[in-house]
């Protein structure tokens, strides 16, 4: 069967045809009953094309988008977050999360820890913010760690990152219904490689398409590069360059080697870091997505690579190269991909799992496949929806200067896929960089299980006499030296000594070396070790894209009126009136919701019993002991419209003291999510939420150990969608 968009065309030129049928009959007078038959048949091609054209516009929709206004605001209404110095006026790209925010942000990098610091035996360091320009000139962000930008020709002030408005280009390309099949699939494709593109060739794609300034609808200039980094003076006297730290990767690879240390010297092992880190974006949009401070939760896997008998290590990809401990752990695991030859082809997305991806060689190797694999399982876990994620590997011309292999875990927003994670295989370059701008070894030393005998080449009794003829300038011809394999020493070697003489220019200065200077001796040695610089599998995590992420997944509407009216002038509205403070859910995992529990007493006169106030404390004292935070709500509001205060909160259970507590010692506990009540003795209350909070427990046990307890209240703020 067709798709929708292979059957748009020949309805749309029915209708054409359709609609020619009609002027032609109107034109030559034709009867009245022959030009109502040919509108008849119009309305009904143009109906068909309708239905074709609506559902393809409901394939395509977003489905956070219609919430993202009902969201936003009631992010601000409760101060989950607002823009910083509102009170200023605001600067684009800045946010301050507020109590609930904050809590769940905390709540969220606490559970990272769990799933990677904890469970994958990581160290965790803490570095500065700012570093110094020697470490990101080594490291290549003074140089390359730029973006395209281009501006409003008739307004200077107006700025804008150049991808993303091709990219926004080509999205709404590919949301008409009214482009032909063709259009949007040369559309994917340039939308996949806008991030790749040279300065040249975004040029050339924004003026082929007629892209626009988004404000004005001016002319754009050319794109030019503009570097991310803050710079900032160190010092009083400001002579020393410094940047805040677009990354915290760099400050792992220069602890490296005192975490080996700690590590007893043994490999594989990883470091982690969270943080903030901060990048002068051109033009910050989306709220929490597009951030200029943010926090990121970084891990450098060091990897162990395959050591053969003769000594030879082998860090490649596939099944021989940087294996993984645990890999046959997750094997089995299903994800969704989109490899770069499907970007490409413009194809969708494939599902396989880790193992198959591995084997065929789709994703580089063990290493790598495991912490994507690893990644999914926290992200399913923090509250991100299986259905609306995906891991999409760079293309070739996108990938970043330090990557031989990359996936981004891209998640759906209301915004579209935006990348909220990546997943890199480094290689070894930041240790190399690093070490070749100090001078320190990074690498790592394995023991050999069988000792293996090899020809060194030595350089030391030739080097002990340049002094006398190159006298400052022999340290340079030494470390050249140095630098070579024995091979190309050798190499050397029998070439000056077969010419008699070689000119080599090193750093700059051109050296007449003489068979004297060559004279290196080759001697056969035991080697009981082996040394390597570790190649590294880096998860790089956006923690305040992801938040927001789980915000939008999290966020719904009830569908019924939501709780019960209050007395008095709140009796008069309108019934069918919708009210937004009381139909707003959060349903965020209990792992990370800001408040754990609510504590409520059922009305007023249960608030002001003593009994209440000395039992409420005891339960919220025994709570805090086993890490359980609560919040107590004792308003004069009736119970309905507290219950919804506590959902809007995302708080997963509501505790409610009524006045049988007094006798029976029994609370209600109310799940957010279903609405549904089980009545539980006070003394095992605790322990309850313990087990649910830490998914030790379901709520269906509780449904089946406790008593259901039926509450008008809690029925009348309606039901989660099944």
């Amino acid at each position: 069967m067709a798709s929708l968009e292979e059957q748009l065309p020949p309805l749309a030129e029915a209708v054409q045809k359709a609609g020619d049928v009609v002027k032609q009959l109107k034109e030559s007078g034709a009867p009245k009953d022959q030009i109502d038959a040919a509108v008849k048949e119009l309305k009904r091609t143009k109906a068909a094309m309708d239905v074709v054209t609506k559902a393809i516009a409901a394939q395509n929709a977003n489905p956070f988008e219609p919430n993202r206004e009902g969201l936003e605001d009631m992010c601000k209404r409760r101060f989950f977050y607002r823009p910083a110095f509102e009170i200023y006026g605001g600067v684009g790209g800045f946010y301050t999360y507020g109590p609930p925010g904050c809590a769940v942000k905390t709540n969220l990098i606490s559970l990272w820890r769990r799933h990677f610091v904890i469970e994958e035996g990581l160290f965790e360091i803490e570095d500065t913010n700012i570093m110094p320009h020697s470490v990101l000139k080594a490291s290549g962000h003074v140089d390359r760690f730029n973006d395209f930008m281009v501006k409003d020709m008739k307004d200077e002030s107006k700025f804008y990152r150049a991808d993303k408005l091709l990219e926004e280009a080509m999205e709404a390309i590919i949301a008409d219904p009214k482009k032909s099949a063709e259009e949007k699939d040369e559309a994917k494709k340039v939308c996949a490689q806008a991030d790749g593109y040279s300065q040249e060739e975004l040029g050339q794609m924004l003026k082929k398409y007629g892209v626009k300034a988004p404000d004005s609808g001016n002319e754009l200039s050319d794109p030019y590069p503009f570097n991310l980094m803050f710079p900032t003076p160190i010092g009083p006297a400001g002579d020393q360059q410094g940047y805040l730290r677009p990354e915290t990767a760099q400050g792992i690879f220069l602890n490296f080697k005192y975490c080996l240390e700690q590590n007893g010297g043994q490999m594989p092992f990883g470091m982690a870091q969270v943080g903030k880190a901060f990048r002068n974006e051109i033009a910050p949009r989306g709220g929490l997505i597009r951030q200029r401070e943010f926090t990121q939760a970084e891990i450098e896997f060091f990897c162990k690579p395959v050591i053969a008998e003769d000594g030879s290590v082998c860090s490649g990809g596939g099944k021989g190269g940087k294996p993984h401990p645990k890999f046959a752990s997750v094997a089995n695991d299903l994800l969704t991909l989109f490899p770069s030859p499907q970007q490409l082809a413009a194809k969708g997305t494939v599902e396989m799992t880790v193992g198959d991806a591995v084997s065929q060689g789709v994703i580089a190797n063990e290493s790598l496949g495991y912490m994507v694999a690893r990644t999914q399982s926290f992200l399913l876990r923090a509250g991100v929806k299986r259905k609306y994620l995906r891991f999409r590997q760079h293309l070739p011309t996108e990938m970043a200067h330090y990557a031989c292999d990359c996936w981004d875990a891209e998640i759906m927003f209301s915004h579209g896929w935006v990348e909220s994670v990546g997943v890199a295989d480094r290689s070894a370059f930041d240790l190399n960089a690093h070490s070749g701008a100090t001078g320190q070894e990074l690498v790592a030393i394995e023991k050999l299980e069988t000792p293996i005998k090899k020809q060194v080449v030595h350089t030391k009794k030739a080097a002990a006499g340049l002094g006398k003829e190159f006298k400052g300038d022999a340290k340079i011809i030494v470390a050249y030296y140095e630098s070579l394999s024995d091979d190309a020493k050798m190499a050397l070697k029998a070439e000056v000594d077969g010419a008699g003489k070689k000119a080599v220019e090193i750093e700059g200065k051109t050296f007449e070396l003489l068979p004297k200077h060559v004279a290196f001796e080759v001697k056969e040695e035991t080697q009981h070790t082996v040394s390597y610089t570790p190649n590294v599998i880096e998860p790089s995590f956006g923690i305040d894209r992801i938040l927001y992420a789980i915000f939008e997944h999290s966020y719904y509407e009830r569908e019924d009126e939501a709780a019960e009216k209050e007395e008095g002038d709140k009796k008069k509205k309108d019934k069918g009136q919708k009210d937004k403070l009381e139909r707003s859910v959060l349903c965020f995992p209990p792992e990370i919701a800001p408040v754990k529990c609510a504590l409520l007493s059922l009305d007023m006169r249960v608030a002001r019993d003593e009994k209440y106030e000395e039992m409420s404390r005891a339960l919220a004292s025994a709570l805090s002991a086993k890490g359980i935070s609560s919040k107590r709500d004792d308003s004069g509001v009736a119970i309905g419209r507290r219950y919804a205060r506590s959902d809007e909160l995302g708080i997963p259970f509501g505790v409610t003291f009524d006045f049988d507590t007094f006798t029976d010692n029994c609370v209600t506990i109310r799940e957010r999510d279903s609405c549904t009540q089980v009545r539980v003795p006070v003394p095992e209350v605790a322990n309850v939420l313990q087990g649910l909070c830490e998914g030790l427990t379901k709520w269906d046990d509780c449904q089946a150990k406790f008593k259901e307890q039926k509450q008008t209240a809690s029925e009348k703020v309606g039901q989660k969608d099944a």
